[in-house]
């Protein structure tokens, strides 16, 4: 199977800047070079040369000028100029159930080892937020998170849990390990979270508990209670309570740390139809409005699209929205790894969840769990993330930078994306200054899949659309959700099963600010005919309730890259 790129690179090699509690010495600039060792220094100087210690990301939207933030793209632009390979592309995974959620059964060990088999890099462990987590669960798993780091150190084990973001849906919030990594989670959970605090109704009144909830978490990064944090909204679009405002409120109230969403949600498998499986929609898409959904989603906003969340197959929809404001909003794939569909485990007979915070050890041997709805981390769904070095702070860096692409299947096995002007260049997640007047190019450089998937057969990419947009001024309505200049504006039919593919598209003289991400498919479930929608009619089709095999319709998305004229 495949394993993305994490051999490709060697990082197996570089331990030294993986710990557990804290950035090695030489990436941790708060150590003065006099107290590094002479290997240790000799590690810094090489950082320093090519760019990338010191590239750090501003707060804000990636356009300047009166009433804007600061730009949001890193100091150090220029210094990833001519790296475009500089990065290790690390597969992970931010939304993962275990034993110590109510409604999951597995040991972290289990998921570690899965994750690891099936190539990630790193992974987030996401127990609910609740009562008995607050109370006991957050604490208690923290010592399996730690063994399983010693464990296996090839995959880093980041911890935290899934938020119930008051007047919202849930979140992935985590921390960079260190020694309150616990204390944080815990206080930030009895404090913020809308179980335990009963805010899950939307009012106001939650909602500015949630934006609370935000800003603490920015301030425990600011008095160095840990090293750092980020906020992911999970399944966004599943039950249409996330409304445009709020979502906006959460990522202007602290853009380092709401960054971004599920482009696609886990629970991929649960659209296979019964009675080989669950029979529901993918990610568990099958609801309907409720007294507190947002009014203006339609109803289609409540089903997946090509696997993915409404918010982000829609050309033109809420996260092209935000982006065309300019504002940096990162899309995600994930497992929400709960129970694993054909596997044959039970919950731990005999145990007192609400009691011990936890389930007891998964029994194995049963007849094949054809009702569940995940897949293992990695087993389906990736995100990819363009880190410095194979480190914690390194992989949240990269979150938050935006150099991150997403892919269900193993559709691709890697993805290069550049916009270029005269002798500059950025990837994903960032912005290309240039004159105004300037041609710029976009090339892409795929790697085609290079082996068999875990459903035993070899992807083939069909098609790369190019989606582009024009930068506007900030919305005045904040619950707008349309960008109606973005479009597809090109489509590129891939005819090769192996090695890689080059596509260049040439944005001509750019003379206002745009942006451009890009989408790829195996071609075999487009929406030619069926969504009707006329600025996207070979995109993603809504998936059927009851009758959607994940294998037989995969896609990858990139998060998009922004031009600048002045």
């Amino acid at each position: 199977m495949s394993h993305g790129h994490r051999h490709d690179h060697g990082h197996h090699h570089h331990h030294d800047s993986r710990e557990s509690s804290s950035l090695p010495p030489a990436l941790d600039m708060s150590v003065p070079d006099e107290e590094l060792t002479p290997s240790q220094l000799s590690r810094r100087s090489m950082l320093r040369r090519t760019g990338l210690l010191g590239a750090g990301l501003a707060a804000g939207s990636v356009l300047g000028g009166a009433g804007q933030a600061a730009a949001a793209v890193p100091a150090a632009v220029g210094s990833h100029d001519d790296r475009s390979g500089g990065y290790l592309w690390l597969a992970g995974d931010h939304h993962i159930h275990t034993q110590y959620s109510s409604d999951a059964k597995y040991r972290v060990i289990d998921h570690v080892r899965q994750a690891n088999a099936h190539g990630l890099d790193w992974m987030v462990i996401t127990d609910h937020g609740s009562e008995t987590h607050a109370k006991i669960g957050v604490e208690k798993v923290n010592p399996d998170i730690v063994a399983a780091r010693d464990q296996i150190d090839d995959t880093l084990v980041f911890q935290g849990l899934e938020w119930n973001i008051p007047a919202a849906e849930h979140g992935t919030v985590f921390v960079h390990p260190g020694k309150n990594e616990v204390a944080v989670l815990k206080e930030f959970e009895n404090s913020f979270d809308g179980a335990v605090k009963g805010a899950t109704a939307g009012t106001a009144a939650n909602e500015a508990l949630a934006i609370a909830g935000v800003n603490f978490l920015a301030e425990q990064v600011q008095r160095r209670k840990v090293r750092d944090i980020l906020f992911l909204a999970n399944h966004p679009a599943r039950k249409g309570i996330d409304s445009p405002h709020e979502i906006r409120g959460w990522r202007d109230a602290q853009p380092t740390i709401a960054v971004g969403m599920e482009g696609a949600p886990g629970h991929q498998a649960a659209g296979i139809k019964a009675p080989q499986g669950p029979g529901s929609g993918r990610g568990y898409y099958d609801n309907s409005p409720s007294a507190d959904s947002f009014g203006g989603y339609p109803l289609e906003s409540y089903r997946t699209w090509g696997g993915f969340d409404w918010m982000t197959a829609t050309v033109g929809g809420l996260w092209d929205s935000l982006l065309a404001e300019g504002k940096p909003w990162w899309i995600t794939a994930n497992s929400d790894s709960h129970n694993v569909y054909a596997d044959t485990a039970v919950r731990g007979p005999n145990s007192d969840f609400n009691g011990n915070g936890r389930y007891n050890d998964p029994v194995y041997g049963g007849g094949l769990n054809l009702a569940d709805g995940d897949f293992w981390p990695g087993q389906y769904s990736r995100t990819h993330v363009g880190a410095a070095s194979f480190s914690y702070k390194a992989v949240m860096d990269g979150i938050r930078a935006g150099r991150v692409w997403v892919d269900h299947g193993g559709l691709i096995s890697g993805l290069d994306a550049q916009l270029r002007s005269g002798g500059r260049r950025v990837t994903l997640g960032d912005a290309l200054h240039v004159r105004r007047g300037s041609n710029v190019d976009l090339i892409v450089e795929i790697s085609l899949a290079n082996g068999p998937n875990w459903a035993q057969f070899v992807p083939q990419l069909a098609r790369v659309d190019v989606i582009q947009g024009d930068v506007t001024s900030p919305v005045s309505d904040k619950d707008a959700f349309s960008a109606p200049n973005t479009k597809v504006v090109k489509s590129f039919e891939v005819n090769k099963a192996t090695g890689s593919v080059r596509l260049t598209y040439s944005l001509g003289r750019v003379d206002k600010p745009v942006y451009v991400r890009l989408r790829g498919t195996d071609g075999n479930r487009s929406a030619v005919g069926l969504n009707g929608a006329a600025v996207d009619p070979a995109g993603p089709a809504m998936d059927v309730l009851g009758d959607a095999d994940p294998w037989k319709d995969l896609w990858f998305y990139s998060n998009p890259m922004w031009v600048l004229p002045a």
